[in-house]
C-alpha cells in the first residue's frame, strides 16, 4: 500500500422480508443461467487470502497483545506514554538514559532518580483490557545506581485506580537482571493501566517492561479475537509484513526480517512510515508461525532495493539479495542449514513452507526492473520452485517474465462494478495475476454496505476469471480504532472488542463456499444508473490557490443560482481545510491543502448549465469545479489542470474521461457545463473538452461453481441496484439436482449502513433453507446485496 495510492423470493416473500430485502420495490426481470454440465477451468485454491500491513497500530497495540507501550523506551529520545508522579514536591524524575544499555541493538533505557516516594503509569494502547480471573505476565530488566535497592510495588490499576492485581519485585543489583510475576486479576477493566511505585532516595534503571497476556491464540503469542477473526476469513495465504512498511522512508527504516527474529529484547525497533515506532515482536518467525496455524501459504513481501524515497546502489545490491536467500532458508531450509538451525533455535524445527515471494511493493520504472533481475535470478538459481511476484507500477513486466504480477485497486463501489469483467478478456499466456490489495476507498464511510457490494461484484470476476486470478487480498487488514491512519479497514478493534466491516463478511462469504470447478455462466439485467442525474454545484481546489466569480446556474431560460458575495461565504457549506475569503468579488481559496470544496444549490437540480469564471493564483494543479453533489464525500467534478496538471479528466464516482492539458496561473478562465440527463458537456474557453454520455451499469453479477467434495452447486449473485431483481435462473444440464436450497443474503435497509463495536452484526450475512423445483425456478435478489445459493447436487 503506497501513501500516494490514491480509486429468491422464489416466489415465496415472507423469507425476504427475514433476509432484509430492499423495501424500494421489485426493478424489472432478470435471468442467470449457469452451464451446469459445462465445467470452465479449475478455480486456484489461493484465491481468497489476506494481507497483513502494520498500518494502523495493527500489530503493536493490537494483535501483538503486549499491553505496555513504549516497553523497551525506543521510541524517542523522551519517556513517551509513562507518566511519573511523586510526593516530595517533584523532585523525582525521570529521563532517557543510554550509558549502560541492557544489549547493543536496545540502547535506550529508564533512568528513574528517587527522593521520596513516586510512581509510574504506562495506560498502555488507550487502556489495558485486564480480564477478571485470567493471568498475566509482567516482565522487566532492572538495575540500580547508588543507595536504592527496591523493592518495586507493581499494580495493575483500574480505570478509576482500584487496584486489579499487585507483585513486587525485589533483589535489584547494580547489574542488568530480569524479574518477573505473575498476576491473575482479582476483577477486569477493559481500561486498566500498569502502576510501578517505589520510595526512598537513589536511583534505577528500567528497560523492556512487559506485560503480556497469559492466554493467546494456540500459545503462540497473539491476541486471541484478533486471531480468530481472522481464522473466521480461512484465508488460503497471507501475504506480509506489508508494502509502505516493507520500503520505508529511506534506506535507514528499510524492513529488514533478520533484525525481527530471536530474542525480544534483541530486536531493532523500526520507525513505521505510518507514523509511530514498532516494536517488531510481531517479527519474520511469528508471521511464518500465523501462516501456519491459519492454515495459509506464506507470501513475504521483500525489499527490492528500493525506498519511498530512493533506491540502493547497484553496487550494494548483494546484501539485499542475500537477504531474499537467507529468508527463503529460514523459512523452509533443513536444521543443518544455517538459517534453518536458527529457526529450530527459535521454537521451530519443521519447514515452514514458503511458496510465494513478492520482490518489492509498488515499485517500478528503471531501477525496479534492474534489481528485479538481479533478485530473480539469484533465487531462481537456487530455489527454482519459489513463486516470484512482481510490482508493474508505471509500465510493463520486468524480464525475466514474473509468476505473477501484483495488482492494486481503491476506488468507488461503481468502479468495482465495472471491472467485474476486467478479466474476461486477459491474456492467458502471460504471468498470472495477484490483486493484492483492493477495497472500496470512496463512498465507503467507515466501511458500509454499499462499498461490499462494489467489492462483492468485482470478485466474481476474479473467481470467473481464477485461471488467470490465482490470489486476491482485501486491503487494509486491521485498524486500532484509536489509530486509523488508512480508512476504511476490513477488522475494526480496540482494546477488548473487535467488528468487521460488512466486507469483511463478503471475503468470509466467498472463501467459506469457494468452489473448485468454474462453471459457465450468462446474466441479462436491467441497467442502473452509475451516478445521480440531479445534484448541488460547488467550486475547490487540489494542492492549489485559486479563485472563482461570476458562477451562474440556469435551466430553460431560468436561473437557479447567482453568485452574490455581498455577506462572504453565507450559504456554502465550505469541506477539507481551505481558507476561503470573498476578495474583490470573487471567492478566493488560499489553501494549498488537498480536496478543498465549497458547495452551493439544490440537490433536486437537474439538467442546467452552469458557467462560471476561474483563475489559478498558485501551486501545483487547476480546478474543481463539482456539478451534481449529493453527498460531502461524493467525487463529482470536472478536473480541470489536475495529475499534475496534465490532465483536465471529467470524475464521477470514476474517471468518465480524460485529456491532455493545463492551468496557467494567472490568467482568467471561461468554464462552462451542461448536463442534461446521461449528457455532460464541458467547455473551457468557449472550447469543447469533454462530450460524454454516461453509461449505465449492469444490476447483477454472477458467478458460477462446483464443490468436488460435496457437490454442490453454488452460486454467487451481486445486485448493485436500489431495488430488488426479479429473476429466473436457469441450471441447465442439472438433472439430478436434489430440490433443497441454502441461501445465504449479505443486505441491509440502507446502502450506508455500517457495523460498530455496539453493533458489530448490523450487516451480516442471514441464511435461509428452502426447497424449489428444478432445473428453473424464479428468485428475487434484494437490492445493494450479496446472496450466495448452495444447491445440492447429490439426490
Amino acid at each position: 500500500m503506497n501513501l500516494s495510492t490514491r480509486g429468491f423470493a422464489i416466489k415465496l416473500l415472507a423469507p425476504l422480508v427475514a433476509l432484509g430485502a430492499s423495501a424500494l420495490g421489485v426493478f424489472g426481470q432478470a435471468s442467470l443461467t449457469v452451464n451446469v454440465d459445462k465445467p470452465v477451468h479449475s478455480v486456484a485454491p489461493t484465491l481468497w487470502g489476506i494481507f497483513f500491513e502494520d498500518i494502523n497500530l495493527d500489530a503493536d497495540g493490537g494483535i501483538y497483545p503486549e499491553l505496555v507501550r513504549n516497553r523497551s523506551f525506543e521510541d524517542s529520545d523522551q519517556p513517551d506514554f509513562w507518566t511519573l508522579s511523586d510526593s516530595n514536591g517533584g523532585k523525582s524524575a525521570f529521563a532517557i538514559n543510554s550509558n549502560q544499555p541492557l544489549n547493543s541493538f536496545n540502547r535506550h533505557s529508564l533512568h528513574v532518580t528517587l527522593d521520596g516516594s513516586l510512581t509510574l503509569e504506562n495506560k498502555g494502547y488507550w487502556g489495558m483490557n485486564i480480564v477478571k480471573g485470567d493471568t498475566y505476565i509482567f516482565k522487566l530488566a532492572a538495575r540500580t545506581a547508588g543507595s536504592f535497592g527496591g523493592p518495586l510495588t507493581v499494580r495493575l490499576l483500574g480505570e478509576s485506580g482500584n487496584e486489579l492485581a499487585r507483585g513486587e519485585v525485589t533483589g535489584l543489583t547494580q547489574e542488568w537482571r530480569y524479574h518477573s510475576i505473575h498476576f491473575t486479576a482479582a476483577t477486569g477493566d477493559p481500561k486498566a493501566h500498569l502502576q510501578i511505585s517505589a520510595a526512598g532516595t537513589g536511583s534505577f534503571f528500567l528497560d523492556m517492561v512487559s506485560l503480556m497476556p497469559g492466554k493467546t491464540w494456540k500459545d503462540h503469542g497473539l491476541r486471541i479475537d484478533l486471531a480468530q477473526s481472522l481464522d473466521g476469513l480461512h484465508p488460503a495465504f497471507m501475504r506480509f509484513p506489508g508494502g509502505n512498511w516493507v520500503e520505508g522512508e529511506d534506506v535507514a527504516h528499510m524492513y529488514h526480517w533478520k533484525y525481527t527474529i530471536g530474542d525480544i529484547d534483541a530486536r531493532t525497533p523500526l520507525w513505521n512510515t505510518w507514523g509511530y515506532n514498532t516494536t517488531q515482536g510481531l517479527g519474520f518467525h511469528e508471521y511464518l508461525q500465523l501462516c501456519e496455524d491459519l492454515g495459509a501459504t506464506p507470501l513475504f513481501c521483500i525489499n527490492a532495493g528500493m525506498t519511498l524515497r530512493d533506491s540502493v546502489p547497484l553496487s550494494r545490491m548483494g546484501e539485499w539479495i542475500q537477504d531474499a536467500l537467507d529468508a527463503i532458508e529460514y523459512a523452509n531450509g533443513p536444521i543443518t542449514s544455517v538459517w534453518g538451525s536458527i529457526r529450530a533455535k527459535n521454537g521451530h524445527p519443521a519447514p515452514f513452507g514458503l511458496k510465494y515471494m513478492e520482490i518489492g511493493n509498488e515499485n517500478g520504472g528503471p531501477d525496479y526492473r534492474q534489481r528485479w533481475a538481479l533478485i530473480y535470478h539469484a533465487i531462481k538459481d537456487k530455489y527454482p520452485h519459489i513463486q516470484l511476484i512482481a510490482d508493474v507500477w508505471g509500465g510493463h513486466p520486468p524480464s525475466p517474465a514474473p509468476d505473477l504480477i501484483d495488482e492494486h485497486y481503491y476506488d468507488t463501489p461503481e468502479f468495482f462494478m465495472r471491472q467485474a469483467t476486467r478479466y474476461d478478456n486477459y491474456d492467458r499466456k502471460g504471468p498470472k495475476i495477484f490483486i493484492g490489495e483492493y477495497a472500496v476507498t470512496q463512498h465507503a464511510g467507515k466501511g458500509n454496505l454499499r462499498a461490499a457490494i462494489g467489492e462483492a461484484a468485482f470478485m466474481t470476476g476474479m473467481e470467473r476469471n481464477s485461471d488467470i486470478v490465482a490470489m486476491a487480498s482485501y486491503a487494509p487488514l486491521f485498524v486500532n480504532l484509536n489509530h486509523r491512519a488508512w480508512n476504511p479497514d476490513l477488522i475494526n478493534f480496540d482494546s477488548s472488542r473487535w467488528y468487521g466491516l460488512p466486507s469483511y463478511y463478503v471475503q468470509q462469504m466467498f472463501s467459506e463456499n469457494r468452489g473448485d470447478v468454474s462453471l459457465s455462466s450468462s446474466v441479462e439485467s436491467p441497467q442502473t444508473e452509475s451516478a445521480p442525474n440531479a445534484g448541488a454545484i460547488g467550486v475547490g481546489s487540489w494542492s492549489t490557490r485559486v479563485e472563482y466569480k461570476d458562477i451562474l446556474v440556469t435551466s430553460e431560460g431560468k436561473t437557479l443560482f447567482s453568485s452574490d458575495f455581498s455577506r462572504g461565504t453565507e450559504g456554502w457549506k465550505l469541506l477539507g481545510d481551505g481558507q476561503w475569503t470573498v476578495t474583490d468579488g470573487a471567492l478566493r481559496q488560499n489553501s494549498e491543502n488537498q480536496n478543498v470544496r465549497a458547495i452551493i444549490g439544490d440537490k433536486s437540480w437537474t439538467d442546467y448549465t452552469y458557467s462560471l469564471k476561474a483563475r489559478k493564483l498558485g501551486g501545483a494543479e487547476g480546478f474543481l469545479v463539482l456539478f451534481r453533489v449529493n453527498n460531502d464525500d461524493e467525487k463529482c467534478w470536472w478536473n480541470l489542470g489536475g495529475w499534475g496538471n496534465t490532465q483536465h479528466g471529467v470524475e464521477m464516482n470514476e474517471i468518465l474521461t480524460q485529456a491532455p492539458g493545463s492551468i496557467e496561473t494567472g490568467r482568467w478562465y471561461d468554464i462552462r457545463i451542461e448536463v442534461k440527463g446521461p449528457s455532460i458537456k464541458c467547455y473551457l474557453d468557449g472550447k469543447l473538452i469533454h462530450d460524454i454520455r454516461r453509461t449505465s451499469l449492469a444490476s447483477l453479477y454472477a458467478s458460477a461453481t462446483r464443490d468436488s467434495k460435496s457437490g454442490d452447486i453454488i452460486l454467487k449473485v451481486v445486485n448493485g441496484a436500489a431495488d430488488t431483481i426479479d429473476t429466473t435462473v436457469h441450471l441447465k444440464g442439472a438433472n439430478k439436482l436434489a430440490g433443497a436450497v441454502n441461501a445465504i443474503v449479505l443486505t441491509s435497509e440502507n446502502p450506508a449502513d455500517e457495523n460498530s463495536l455496539d453493533a458489530p452484526y448490523k450487516v451480516s450475512p442471514k441464511t435461509e433453507t428452502f426447497n424449489i423445483k428444478f432445473p428453473d425456478f424464479q428468485h428475487s435478489f434484494p437490492g445493494n446485496s450479496l446472496t450466495i445459493l448452495r444447491v445440492s447436487d447429490r439426490p
